[in-house]
Order: C-alpha cells, then structure tokens, then sequence
C-alpha cells in the first residue's frame, strides 16, 4: 500500500535550469527527488508537479505529489526536508491527498504574476526578481491589449516553438490585469492551462503595446493569425513567478 502527499513548494529560480530533472544539471525537482529518497530510505522517487518552470523562473507555490511505502508526519517531515534543503527551495506545506489525485491533471487553474522594474535603476535586492525597462510603459495601453486576449482562444501565436504542431494550443485566460505601484508593473494571468513560455510572450507583447511599438487594436489580428510573429517577443525569466495552483 502506498501513500500519496502533496507538497506546496516555494524557490527562487535564479541557480536551478528549471524544475525538470535534466542530466548534469542543477533543478529544483532534482533536489528534492534525492532528499527525499534519501529521508524515506528508498532508491528513487518521482515528483509529479503542476507543471514545469523554466532556468530562472521562480515559484511560490509550485504544487507537486509523491508516493510514498510508508505514512509520514507531515509537518517534523517538512521541518526535515527544509533543515537539508538549499535555503533557495523550501517546503511550505505537506498534506496527505487520495491514491487518485494528481498534481497536474487535477489542477482548474493556474495563476502566474510577472514583475517588471520601469525604471532606470533596479535596487540590487530585486535584480533576480524583476525585468529592468527604462523605457516608460503605459499601463492603459497594455490593459486595453490584455483585454482582448480574456477568454477560450488559439494562443498559438503566443507559444514558443518548443509547441509541437499537434499540440492543443487552444487556453482559456480567465484574468490578464496590468497593474503599476509607483516603478513596479504587475502583469497577472490565470488560466486553465498556459503553453510553453506563453506568460513570458503574453508580457513581451504587452510591454511593445506598452512602449507604443505596437498599437492595442492589432491584439486580435495577431490572435487569429494563429502563428508567431515579431510582434511577440519573450520576454526574460527572472520577473515570472508560478503564484498559485488551484485545485
């Protein structure tokens, strides 16, 4: 009999290649993986996650399960893990969860929050938290382009190439708001699923609307378009963060 958990874990992405176990390379899901086989004294053990982040990318509540040969006390278990854990990854909570559930597959939806410094000097304790824009941005603007992405649409345009071409590219964005708090802009996007750096190229196309690059009213025509175009950029990991999973 096994027993399955569902970890709530929070990091700062800046020294990992992402959350994906890769050979030969530093990942959060690495670590945790070897830390916990080595606390339940087994050969191995998978972490299935919400889903990836990329080098850089960081997280304050990626949601992930595991099963376990034997029941643990969660709490002087997380208290374990966090005492031999880089202080970069840490364990917010542990929660015992039914043999059926899943991480990933029973995730409704997910909330991302993408921080952007606009101005000409960052303060040093942001540098690896935010997207450094000198260049004013228009928050107006960019609400009026966001507006037109809310809702079930084709984001092919707005996934990377990594995307295969059979791939579903059709989400459903239920809030996309620009905020701005004096130097600090804000982008937030929930959805019930998000492609392959699409936060990352929902923001990069918002911040060109924003600099007045590109004009709100082209928003749909590039939507229906269906493919990328340069229009669209990718805008640099270290502003991402994976805010929420809900369940």
């Amino acid at each position: 009999m096994g027993y399955r958990y569902l970890l709530k874990i929070a990091y700062e992405g800046t020294h990992f290649a992402g959350w994906q176990v890769q050979p030969n390379q530093l990942t959060v899901q690495g670590e945790l993986e070897r830390l916990l086989a080595e606390m339940t004294a087994v050969e191995s053990v998978r972490l299935e996650a919400s889903g990836r982040t990329d080098t850089g990318v960081h997280a304050r509540a990626q949601m992930a399960h595991v099963d376990l040969s034997k029941a643990i006390d969660p709490v002087y278990f997380r208290r374990g893990l966090n005492a031999q854990l880089p202080g970069d990854i840490r364990v917010v909570r542990i929660q015992r969860v039914s043999d059926s559930f899943h991480a990933r597959f029973d995730a409704q939806s997910k909330e991302y929050r993408y921080f952007i410094y606009n101005g000409l000097i960052v303060p040093p304790p942001l540098r690896h938290y935010r997207l450094q824009e000198g260049r004013r941005l228009d928050e107006t603007r960019m609400q009026r382009a966001a507006n037109q992405l809310i809702g079930t649409h084709d984001f092919a345009s707005f996934a990377s190439k990594r995307c295969g071409e059979d791939e579903d590219t059709v989400r459903t964005l239920t809030q996309l708001n620009i905020t701005r708090r004096g130097a600090e802009v804000m982008v937030q996007a929930r959805a019930n699923g998000f492609l392959y750096k699409m936060v990352r190229s929902l923001t990069g196309f918002l911040m060109e609307v924003g600099m007045g690059r590109v004009e709100p009213a082209v928003t749909q025509s590039i939507l229906e378009k269906q493919q990328r175009t340069a229009q669209v950029r990718t805008a640099q990991p270290q502003g991402l963060f994976l805010w929420n999973v809900s369940y």
